[in-house]
């Protein structure tokens, strides 16, 4: 399929959904799936980083995700510590910067300090900026910005006036990247699900039945083609974005 690589989406945000049904449908655990899609994520970092696309966040377990069976939490726990471990290496040789937003401190100390020395070891590559979102949920992200803005306003450093749209998009996790301009879910639901609430105000959302394990590069580029066909007006009118008046 052709794609108009000249102007590819700069920041993408995907929710991985459907390893479960995947492995159903196979008759296999859960935790085929889970293992699938980890194969997958490996193979669409690299192709977006092929793309051309600046930034890629990923909703790798929502705050909600806790409520799921303790096996299978334990179980991603697992694969997600093991996932750092194999291939922070490969991200950096990659010069992928990546980084996880979320609240962390749920997590074992183990796992937080491979997160954070994978930050570490990344933190100086200037390609694809990965970020992993663990542990999160928009509503926390908008509730955590509103309580740092607060202390500011408690200590007298900040005017509750001086709290602009800008401000508050300066406090919230990824506030210096720019905001997702593509939005993938895949697995069939039509819902962000608590996902980057505040980021993707103006964002293209796109959904697909295909489950996450099977959604390859094909599939991307699929994405990437429904973005190229959007006209994107940020309030405007089309004939303002084109230039083209009746």
């Amino acid at each position: 399929m052709s794609i108009d690589t000249a102007s590819p989406p700069e920041h993408v945000a995907i929710i991985m959904d459907g390893n479960g049904r995947w492995a159903k449908n196979r008759g296999l655990p859960r935790a085929a799936g889970h293992q699938a899609g980890f194969r997958t994520t490996r193979d669409i970092v690299e192709a977006c980083a092929r793309r051309n696309i600046s930034a890629l966040t990923l909703f790798a377990f929502s705050s909600e995700n806790w409520s799921r069976p303790e096996q299978e939490v334990g179980l991603l726990m697992d694969l997600f510590l093991r996932g750092l471990k194999s291939e922070v290496s490969k991200l950096n040789d990659n010069n992928v910067r990546i980084r996880f937003i979320g609240e962390r401190s749920a997590f074992s100390e183990k796992l937080q300090n491979e997160m954070s020395s994978a930050e570490s070891i990344t933190q100086s590559n200037s390609g694809l900026r990965l970020a992993v979102a663990v542990n999160y949920g928009g509503r926390w992200d908008i509730v955590d910005a509103a309580k740092k803005l607060a202390v500011l306003v408690k200590q007298g450093e900040l005017q509750p006036d001086d709290i602009t749209v800008e401000r508050f998009k300066s406090t919230v996790s990824l506030a210096d990247v720019s905001e997702p301009d593509l939005f993938i879910r895949t697995g069939g639901e039509k819902r962000i699900s608590n996902y980057l609430l505040w980021h993707l105000a103006y964002t293209e959302l796109y959904f697909t039945d295909v489950l996450y394990p099977d959604f390859n590069e094909s599939e991307l580029d699929n994405a990437l083609s429904f973005y190229a066909g959007r006209q994107r007006r940020f309030g405007r009118t089309g004939e303002q974005v084109t230039g083209k008046h009746a």
